[in-house]
């Protein structure tokens, strides 16, 4: 499904070049969970932000489910984030003065989906999350457990096959972290959706099928957890 081959990512900030990738080679199968982990600077979001087609590699070549991104044109990385992609984020990202079910059909509008249509898949998805009770809540009307799930429904509407994941419960409390990792686990398990997450906790990183230890641009350490269990 996705496939890095000698990956970097530099960037100059004055007279200094910055590593932020530094030669990634790295595969990730159809379905798979991984989770992203590592000191702040490794290279998590930027690894994250180049597999979402947000960034593209300085060197190296990147290829998602057949397509090579490093090659691909602004208008073809812009159907790619649209058509394949679905991405969460820790701050949710919604929009203040949309209802949580505008907020969920914001990227059907972008793909030029007819309201009828637009209203029932959002309207399908909310109910995917356990929201068919908030449709028309704003996000200041929502607890902090609720906007994730909008902003998971919002990632879910156009039906990825990839969904990438920064910090998804960084602004949560345990519990409703807790809450939020098992409807991601789930929606792994059960659409086959193949599922990237950055965190920074651990205990996060277990719900995992495997777990990449980044430091200085690379990976350090790539553990299966299903042949440690």
């Amino acid at each position: 499904m996705i496939e890095l081959h000698d990956v970097w990512r530099l960037y100059r900030m004055g007279g200094e070049t910055i590593n932020a990738l530094a030669g990634i080679d790295l595969k990730v199968s159809e379905g798979e969970f991984v989770t992203i982990v590592g000191p702040s600077g490794s290279g998590k979001s930027t690894l994250l932000n180049i597999i979402g087609g947000l960034d593209t590699p300085t060197i190296g070549r990147i290829e998602v489910d057949g397509q090579d991104l490093s090659k691909a044109s602004d208008r073809d990385l812009s159907l790619y984030r649209n058509k394949k992609v679905g991405f969460i984020f820790q701050t949710f990202n919604l929009q203040p003065t949309h209802t949580a079910l505008e907020n969920v059909s914001l990227p059907l509008v972008f793909a030029k989906v007819p309201l009828w249509r637009r209203k029932r898949i959002a309207r399908e998805v909310m109910e995917t999350v356990e929201l068919s009770d908030r449709l028309r809540h704003k996000p200041n009307q929502l607890s902090g457990g609720e906007r994730q799930r909008v902003a998971i429904a919002r990632a879910l509407v156009n039906d990825p096959k990839i969904l990438l994941a920064d910090e998804p419960t960084g602004n949560l409390d345990s519990k409703t972290g807790e809450q939020i990792m098992g409807l991601l686990t789930r929606l792994n398990k059960e659409r086959g959706i193949t599922l990237l997450l950055v965190t920074h906790d651990l205990k996060t990183a277990d719900y995992a099928d495997r777990m990449l230890r980044m430091l200085d641009g690379q990976v350090a350490e790539s553990v299966d957890r299903r042949q440690v269990l």
